[in-house]
């Protein structure tokens, strides 16, 4: 064949390719939306018309910015503040209705049903893979689907197994104590002292998490998560851009530096997971900190089966070591924060509580059984759970054509359950769902909820509930008894109150507090 036959066979090759790329592009940013779009109308439901590339999400950070620029009282909107977009939506078209995420409609679902389904059928609607803070865990508990969640799942449970949580509960309180040894040095020289809770909280949850974590390897483990930390907010710096497919492969200045601390934290958790092993063959007991237990949880399963390639792999610890201190440290952090605010606002169930926790003695440290007695202080972390859950939405990804109660969900669609819309449902709570109750939870959650079980998950729902909840309800006990034996909590008038969902509902402007000594 000639020089002319091969240009023109390659001529060919690159129209035909370059066809196929273009028609790929248009099909996902114009073509595939609209019909979607035409597909989620013909069964009633509503919300704004796509737009090409970006759908909703300017106008999504438009809403965004303006609620993150006015602080807001107690008594007021927390959902319009926090989730703003959302809010919008609900009140425009329906609770059943779809906003855009770029290409890809998000449905809201709040009928109570329609949740159970979703959270209850796992194998049909899974966690959003592609979301960029799911990415940092791609091996984690959290994110892994099918038999591999079983399995990771069969090996986590041995390690918040209530025996073990006992194990583990000296390891918090020396964290606790050592908070609490901060603030007598802050409010030793007037009896009382104003200061922003946040970064000590934060501190006592990390040093909690990094104890129970990794046990005598927990400072270096505390080096790791600092570097997550970094990590997580060059996350949500990428968040605030609209997703484009394979952004995160191009060397910008943000992704080279994710990368960099990724590999950092991969490298420093593999030595610690050696160093863990190693102690483990030497003799040494596994039982008191979280990694041990799960290593030795695996090797329990490779001995059963005669084979060490069953169990988890090395990249599968490391995930769920990013996971223990992700969801550990987030969750319990912003628990205990919201918890403080509401008692200083609240003096009444402050003292209440102080009274319950005080029945243990002054400055004695309550054991397991003694914090699970602690009615009151339960109650306050449900409501508190309530009104600030850490997570503020639940996403799920239909990767096929699936049916959920009689809507027809189209392959590629995101269902989002907005759980702190539902955690503020006046058909739920009653009139004062706005107002900080927590006698409301007296009687357990079914009776809050009226046996509505779909309308408060703080920690998720169904199978894939958070595995680490009763752990973090421990933490959270045992700080805020160790913190109530010793002081007495005002809210400082330079407290803005303005709940903000980042990764977690956080407090914008932190949490300014007049910390009394007893």
């Amino acid at each position: 064949m000639d020089t002319e036959g091969f240009k023109k066979i390659a001529v060919s090759l690159v129209l035909a390719l370059f066809v196929r790329w273009a028609w790929r592009v248009l099909n996902w940013v114009w073509v595939r939306p609209r019909k979607m779009e035409k597909c989620l109308r013909k069964q009633g439901l509503h919300g704004n018309s796509y737009r090409f590339l970006f759908g909703d999400s300017k106008e999504y950070s438009e809403m965004v910015t303006n609620a993150r620029s006015q602080p807001i009282n107690f008594s007021d909107d927390v959902v319009a503040r926090a989730s703003p977009f959302i809010c919008h939506t609900v009140k425009k078209y329906g609770k059943n209705s779809f906003m855009w995420f770029g290409p890809t409609p998000r449905l809201l679902i709040t009928d109570p049903e329609l949740i159970k389904e979703v959270l209850t059928k796992i194998n049909r609607f899974k966690k959003d893979t592609q979301n960029p803070i799911a990415r940092m865990f791609s091996n984690g508990l959290g994110v892994v689907e099918g038999d591999q969640w079983v399995q990771h799942r069969k090996l986590l449970n041995p390690a918040f197994h209530v025996q073990k949580l006992k194990l583990m509960l000296p390891l918090m309180h020396i964290s606790c104590t050592e908070m609490v040894r901060k603030w007598e040095k802050l409010v030793e020289k007037n009896g009382w002292c104003e200061f922003d809770v946040v970064p000590y909280i934060y501190t006592l949850t990390s040093d909690v998490i990094s104890r129970t974590a990794f046990g005598s390897s927990y400072k270096e483990g505390s080096r790791v998560f600092e570097s997550q930390c970094q990590q997580i907010q060059l996350v949500i710096k990428s968040m605030r851009t609209a997703f484009i497919p394979g952004w995160r492969f191009l060397p910008t200045k943000n992704n080279r530096r994710m990368k960099e601390l990724n590999d950092n934290i991969q490298s420093s958790l593999k030595n610690i997971i050696d160093k863990k092993t190693k102690a483990m063959q030497a003799g040494e007991s596994s039982s008191d900190d979280l990694l041990g237990v799960l290593l030795e949880s695996i090797s329990t399963e490779q001995l059963q089966n005669g084979s060490r390639n069953v169990g988890m792999s090395l990249d599968d610890v490391i995930g769920e070591c990013k996971i223990f201190y992700f969801s550990g440290q987030e969750t319990t952090f912003n628990l205990l924060v919201w918890t403080l605010i509401l008692l200083a606002k609240h003096p009444d169930w402050q003292t209440r509580a102080r009274e319950e926790v005080l029945q243990f003695g002054s400055h004695g440290t309550p054991d397991f059984d003694n914090l699970n007695q602690l009615k009151v202080v339960t109650m306050i972390l449900h409501e508190v759970l309530r009104l600030y859950p850490p997570g503020d939405t639940l996403t799920r990804v239909v990767d096929e054509e699936t049916t959920l109660g009689g809507l027809t969900l189209p392959a590629g669609s995101v269902i989002s359950v907005p759980v702190l819309l539902l955690h503020y449902d006046r058909n739920v709570w009653g009139e004062d769902a706005q107002e900080f109750n927590p006698e409301r939870f007296a009687a357990g959650v079914s009776n809050a909820t009226k046996n509505n079980l779909a309308a408060y998950f703080p920690f998720g729902w169904g199978p894939r509930i958070c595995i680490g909840q009763n752990f973090g309800m421990l933490e959270a006990k045992l700080a805020l008894a160790t913190i109530l034996q010793r002081f007495s909590l005002e809210l400082s008038p330079s407290y803005i109150h303005a709940p903000t969902a980042l990764i977690t509902l956080q407090p914008q402007h932190g949490a300014c507090l007049i910390i009394h000594k007893l």
